[in-house]
């Protein structure tokens, strides 16, 4: 039986959190400096969802993606960002299977759904700050 070696894993984990970073933070700049705010909110209230999801979405996008390419609370991170992508594969559902139909279809934003699950199982990987172990350490040093 092969396994695998524990530091490929962790490079894996760092492959997959730097590139869905990576795409989160172009994903949230789009809606800033392309769709532009107001109509990313206008869209979100054209599929009857409130504007203000539409920020919200914005900011776990830019928000999320930092965290991810850093290393911050990549396991929260990755699964908060899972219903986001699932409200996307939900916008995208009546546009058809193949993301390159026009509005998009659902299947990209339902694998990258999938891809959170994956980092949120692997851990942040090779490379990350992982500032709670810090803090706890700090914690436990000072008691």
């Amino acid at each position: 039986m092969h396994t695998i070696h524990p530091d490929h894993a962790s490079y894996a984990a760092l492959v997959l959190r730097l590139t869905s970073g990576a795409l989160f933070i172009a994903h949230g700049l789009m809606k800033v400096f392309v769709f532009t705010i107001p109509g990313t909110v206008g869209f979100f209230e054209s599929l009857g969802l409130p504007g203000l999801l539409a920020y919200l979405t914005i900011l776990a996008e830019l928000g999320g993606g930092l965290a991810l390419i850093l290393g911050v609370a990549v396991r929260p991170v990755s699964l908060l960002l899972i219903p986001v992508l699932l409200g996307a594969t939900w916008a995208h559902a009546g546009n058809g299977w193949a993301f390159g139909n026009q509005g998009g279809g659902w299947e990209y934003p339902l694998f990258w759904a999938l891809v959170q699950l994956a980092i949120g199982l692997l851990g942040s990987g090779a490379f990350a700050l992982k500032l709670g172990n810090k803090l706890a350490a700090r914690q436990a040093q000072a008691a």
